[in-house]
């Protein structure tokens, strides 16, 4: 019952996933912490931070992550091809139709009404996980919003490779922590 569960649910994030995977982590975030309750809201921000982290698409490493940690090894391949399958579908019926009318008017204006929704789907998750690194609704996490800030600051501000910044805010955080008790 838990495989049919985890491959309905992430097959619902593959199939919904419009804008790619930062569009996608409201959707996980709707299954795993609010539908199913399989992670709590501090673990789906740690989920995000992993999967952001490791190389692949981060709807595809939600999904192998929640697998293994409700169903194993079986559940982590079938959360994963819940997530695979309905996009696999959907983009090569898309990347077909695109091709045969990416000069067409109505597809100029599909594009045009789809951009902002995106957009705003990313800005929603993003200030969710803000809110829970900055202690809205419990503790604020000092060291994890400072670091935010910093990093915040240092991409905008900079053209340092963004890996750089992660590495340099893990090593920070870390000595933060040993520092700070």
């Amino acid at each position: 019952m838990i495989y049919l569960q985890l491959f309905l649910s992430f097959m619902q994030v593959g199939l919904f996933s419009i804008g790619g995977g930062y569009a996608a982590i409201p959707l996980i975030e709707s299954q795993v912490v609010n539908n199913h309750a399989w992670l709590t809201m501090s673990e789906f921000t740690d989920l995000v931070t992993i999967a952001e982290m490791t190389p692949g698409p981060i709807a595809i490493n939600s999904a192998t992550f929640v697998g293994i940690r409700i169903g194993g090894i079986p559940g982590a391949v079938i959360a994963t091809l819940g997530c695979i399958v309905p996009s696999l579908i959907v983009v090569s019926v898309l990347a077909f139709i695109y091709y045969k009318y990416r000069s067409a008017d109505f597809m100029k204006r599909i594009l045009k009404v789809i951009r902002p929704v995106v957009v705003s789907l990313i800005a929603a998750a993003g200030i969710r996980i803000l809110s829970n690194v900055a202690g809205f609704g419990g503790s604020i996490d000092w060291k994890g919003l400072i670091l935010f800030s910093a990093a915040f600051v240092t991409m905008k501000t900079t053209k340092v490779n963004p890996v750089l910044i992660m590495v340099a805010c893990g090593v920070v955080y870390l000595l933060l922590g040993i520092i700070i008790r």
